[in-house]
């Protein structure tokens, strides 16, 4: 027998939420910046297994399990950033399922190995941080590929229209209950965008004003767990019309605030979750009777990684003596230059500058990358070895003035290549958003060695 009250279960399975068992709603207090507007954290990390994720996973398989798609000992299949896999992973293990991963190897090593822990059949591939259902190569190909032999099934999160209702049935009954129908806004991340269209929805059929807010990072973004808008336009459950605002928040910004969260409100959230109050907090005016409820997907734990990459200060002890490490400088130079379009270039429209005037290409990638495939007349000088040796120097446009685009994987290294290359005297260098990645998703020519 399953009691809220005293907290007793038969199995993990009863501490799925709803209405009845909601994850807890908190008061922000003091990185808030208002002085009448009410800021609230539902903390989703509260779920049976450690993420807003949860609630879709059940979901999904339930929904597949009254249609008859999965059945007794069913082998799933599902791309995944690494959340909905774990829930996958452990509700399959509850109910006598197996569970197939296909994932970017740009996923937080953290994720990659609790999947693993977790018992789920992870295949690491070259695919951009979140996974992109038009490239020709990656997760959500793989996963489709798999998919369609007999004996497997994919859920697909992407399309499956399961993934809002899981939502529209927990997530917007529990907030409405908790704030006793006093919600104004309602602020998310956009990921599959299931929790804004499904949560939207609900909270907008109990009052119409209630206001529903979008929250996307930059281009070449780090955040794991959420889409660019570019992204965004290849997940089918992206609504922006249900939506009433949508806002970017920059890498740096979200991660500064994430550090904030757990040291000022002790409350352990992840950079994801810090993306979307940020949003909130550039979006919501600060009024008598705005009350305001933000997603926080999970907690910081799974981020040890990223977290150290954007916030370096924290492994110094650990580098202290040998010199490693980030570059705090050149991290705030490269977040500055991020979505300049003086300085930054889409790759549709890198893709048009290459084809119609050849300018130089810098690829900045190690060399394992770069063989694997790069923009076909491309120049490899790996980051680490910029600047170190006279002969890669040489073979640099001897014209400062010449067309140079600087590239690498995902858009965040090919900014350093960028500003080294300015501090050349180049005049005439951008940096391709996406990188070799966004490149290889639209289907442009790459050369391999």
């Amino acid at each position: 027998m399953n009691d809220h009250a005293l907290r007793v279960y038969d199995s993990i399975l009863g501490l799925q939420c709803d209405a009845d068992n909601p994850t807890p709603l908190v008061r922000l207090n003091r990185v808030a910046p208002f002085e009448h507007t009410q800021v609230y954290a539902k903390l989703e990390w509260y779920n049976p297994f450690g993420a807003v994720k949860d609630r879709v996973a059940a979901n999904l398989v339930s929904d597949g399990e009254e249609r008859g798609t999965v059945h007794a000992g069913q082998k799933l299949v599902e791309p995944t950033s690494g959340n909905t896999g774990m829930a996958l992973a452990m509700i399959a293990n509850a109910r006598g399922y197996s569970l197939t991963t296909p994932l970017s190897s740009e996923i937080p090593l953290e994720k990659r190995t609790m999947l693993r822990f977790f018992g789920a059949d992870v295949m690491e591939l070259q695919d951009t941080l979140c996974p992109a259902p038009g490239a020709p190569e990656g997760a959500i190909a793989k996963a489709t590929e798999i998919g369609g032999r007999p004996d497997f099934h994919m859920l697909n999160q992407y399309v499956n229209e399961a993934n809002p209702e899981a939502h529209y049935k927990t997530t917007g009954p529990e907030i409405w209950r908790q704030t006793a129908g006093a919600v104004t806004h309602f602020v998310a991340g956009l990921g599959t965008c299931g929790t804004i269209t499904g949560t939207g929805r609900f909270l907008k059929e109990q009052r119409a004003g209630v206001q529903v807010v979008g929250v996307y990072p930059t281009e070449g973004h780090d955040i794991p767990g959420v889409r660019s808008l570019r992204q965004l336009q290849q997940t089918q459950l992206y609504r922006p019309d249900e939506y009433d605002a949508q806002v970017e928040v920059a890498n740096q910004q979200a991660f500064d605030l994430c550090l904030r969260l757990n040291r000022e409100e002790s409350i352990t959230a992840g950079p994801s979750s810090a993306m979307a109050l940020a949003g909130a907090f550039a979006t919501v005016p600060d009024e008598p009777g705005n009350v305001v409820v933000v997603i926080f997907p999970d907690s910081a734990f799974k981020y040890a990684s990223s977290v150290v990459k954007h916030l370096p200060q924290l492994a110094r002890g650990a580098q202290a003596g040998n010199g490693a490490g980030p570059n705090p400088l050149l991290e705030r130079m490269r977040e500055n230059v991020r979505g300049n379009p003086e300085l930054t270039i889409d790759v549709d429209d890198a893709h048009e500058q290459w084809r119609r005037e050849k300018p130089f290409v810098l690829d900045v990638r190690p060399a394992g990358q770069y063989d694997e495939a790069h923009i076909p007349g491309a120049i490899n000088i790996p980051l680490a070895e910029l600047g170190e040796n006279a002969e890669y120097l040489a073979v640099l446009p001897r014209d400062f003035d010449a067309p140079v685009l600087s590239v690498c994987q995902r858009g965040n290294a090919s900014l350093s290549g960028l500003l080294f290359l300015k501090s050349l005297g180049y005049r005439n260098v951008r940096s391709i958003n996406g990188g070799t990645l966004a490149w290889r998703e639209k289907g442009y020519a790459t050369d391999s060695e």
